[in-house]
């Protein structure tokens, strides 16, 4: 039983541990692809732990499921896990973690419905701003225009993805700025940025209590615009869609002293205006390749007693 307990312990240290590391660290937002890429190791990695250590602690606990987990494998591999030695907690352990796994799936499906569901609603309301004209199919046009006096713009995902823009943001952006505003929600959709955001979404509101999943999703949150920024100023350049940010969010008070719920657009619009300051490609294959191994470390720890008893 000491492997479960050790699989538990690694999970925590790492929910504890990265966060830090990652908050203290300077280089996320030059990297915000990267630091996508590490956060979502990091979290594998914990869940991992918790679905390896369910497991072992189910075998521990249960005759039938130890059968069904290493099946035709050695006997000094079953006696490499002192499984047969049991422990009071392991039934407990295995049965709440199992109830974790599940309360995730169900918390998933429920973020991905609701999102289906406003996503339907808005669909709804589009049709009755800008309704179809005869002879016109759902969803063939990919830039859809309101009557709006408020500048805004935003990307309707689905079968059939559309930006809509309003008559007030075509008067403010000027020149390249609409194209800029277009490429950084196609970023979003290549990226697939709503499933990390239901990911995140579903951990943080199925454990308020855990703060590595709270992080989580506010990092995600974050970072899926950041890097739907270096998407879109990659092909227009840096000034104009940080130009775009400005018409766009000018008259919602998010440059002003008081915060705001749009208080990174700011820091987003500065960080464009900044010369960029990129790692250099082997520090970013580096950090790559190292967020990689994170998820192995569990499997390690999972399956090193057994390999050792076989040699």
């Amino acid at each position: 039983m000491m492997v479960p307990a050790a699989l538990l312990l690694l999970g925590a240290l790492a929910a504890v541990v990265a966060p830090r590391l990652l908050a203290r660290a300077d280089w996320p937002d030059r990297e915000p692809v990267v630091a996508l890429w590490v956060w979502q190791c990091v979290v594998a990695a914990v869940l991992l732990c918790c679905a390896l250590s369910m497991t072992l602690s189910a075998a521990a606990a249960w005759v039938v499921v130890r059968g069904h987990v290493f099946g035709p494998a050695p006997h000094s591999v079953v006696d490499a896990y002192a499984l047969s030695s049991g422990s009071p907690w392991a039934a407990t352990t295995a049965v709440a973690l199992a109830c974790g796994g599940a309360w995730t799936a169900a918390m998933l499906v429920t973020e991905v419905v609701r999102a289906r569901a406003r996503r339907r609603q808005s669909r709804d309301e589009l049709l009755l701003r800008a309704p179809l004209l005869p002879g016109e199919e759902p969803g063939a046009d990919r830039l859809v225009v309101l009557e709006g006096v408020r500048p805004d713009a935003w990307w309707l995902p689905g079968a059939a993805p559309q930006l809509v823009v309003t008559t007030g943001a075509l008067r403010r952006l000027k020149g390249r700025q609409l194209d800029a505003v277009l490429a950084h929600e196609q970023g979003h959709a290549r990226a697939r940025h709503d499933w990390l955001l239901h990911c995140s979404g579903a951990l943080a509101n199925g454990f308020p209590q855990v703060p590595v999943f709270a992080a989580f999703r506010d990092e995600m949150h974050r970072l899926v615009e950041l890097s739907a920024d270096d998407m879109a100023s990659r092909r227009f350049g840096r000034l104009t869609i940080a130009l775009a940010l400005v018409e766009l969010n000018e008259d919602r008070g998010v440059f002003g002293p008081c915060p705001t719920p749009q208080a990174h657009v700011p820091q987003r619009v500065h960080r464009l205006l900044t010369p960029p300051d990129r790692l250099t490609a082997a520090r970013r294959l580096r950090l790559t390749a190292a967020a990689a191994l994170v998820p192995v470390i569990p499997l390690l720890v999972t399956f090193v007693p057994g390999l050792r008893a076989l040699s």
